[in-house]
């Protein structure tokens, strides 16, 4: 296989983080999607210890083969005791979902790891405008650098929902946050947005010209989806069966 790139609408960014301390973020993962011709990488996070969100535009690709979900990592290049590498054989991306303007942009990934990542305390919530909120991930450190062999995180403030709109006509304040501004640094696409312990959000649009805030999808919008699909994973786990 190719090395896995950038995911497939050059998101993959990091800018201006720092490294974190070795494991000490366990509900990170890092999805390897294996496509028709090319392969990509995207950030995601487990929210129970057999389900990771990530943004929807990272499973959305035509050609698309495996994804591989690794957990337990911190240096995604080494064979660390600690990670598990698990394909997925179940993902379901929000039905109303659209590339176009990347609304819904979220997916719910079925995982079978042998032990828990996922630490307690760590339920899914709203957000408040002023905000200061971690997005940590394995992106480019640099606008035209290579992406981090280790987990790094930077730190953004969830800004006024006037200021997306400024710049996105299509910003929808009940199911996007905005986050960030024309200082900031840039998160890592399909990777969560942590306010106080708590995910709050999934990196969807970052603007490659790095002057725009970032728009986070908002997780608490898309609860009663997630619990849904939960419920269903149990489901045919009871039935065996296995469906993409």
């Amino acid at each position: 296989l190719e090395p896995f790139a950038e995911s497939p609408i050059n998101h993959r960014r990091i800018i201006g983080g720092r490294k974190v301390k070795a494991h000490s973020r366990p509900y990170m993962a890092y999805l390897e999607i294996q496509g028709d011709p090319k392969n990509y990488s995207c950030g995601g996070f487990l929210i129970r210890p057999d389900a990771v969100l990530s943004a929807a535009h990272c499973v959305d690709i035509k050609g698309i083969e495996n994804v591989t979900v690794i957990l337990g990592a911190h240096n995604r290049k080494s064979r660390e005791q600690s990670q598990q590498k698990i394909r997925v054989r179940q993902w379901v991306i929000h039905p109303e979902y659209c590339p176009d303007d990347l609304k819904n942009d979220i997916v719910l990934l079925k995982v079978w790891p042998n032990r828990s990542f996922l630490p307690e305390g760590s339920p899914l919530a709203d957000v408040r405008v002023g905000s200061e909120c971690n997005v940590p991930g394995w992106g480019r450190t640099s606008v035209r650098g290579q992406m981090s062999d280790v987990l790094m995180e930077v730190k953004l403030k969830v800004q006024k929902e006037e200021i997306c709109k400024q710049f996105l006509p299509d910003y929808e304040p009940q199911s996007m946050i905005c986050v960030g501004d024309e200082n900031s640094k840039k998160g890592d696409s399909g990777g969560p947005l942590v306010c106080k312990k708590k995910a709050h959000g999934i990196v969807s649009h970052v603007c490659p010209c790095n002057i725009f805030p970032e728009v986070f999808t908002r997780i608490s919008h898309f609860e009663p989806w997630i619990r849904e699909q939960l419920t269903r994973f149990v489901f045919q786990d009871n039935s065996l069966l296995s469906v993409v």
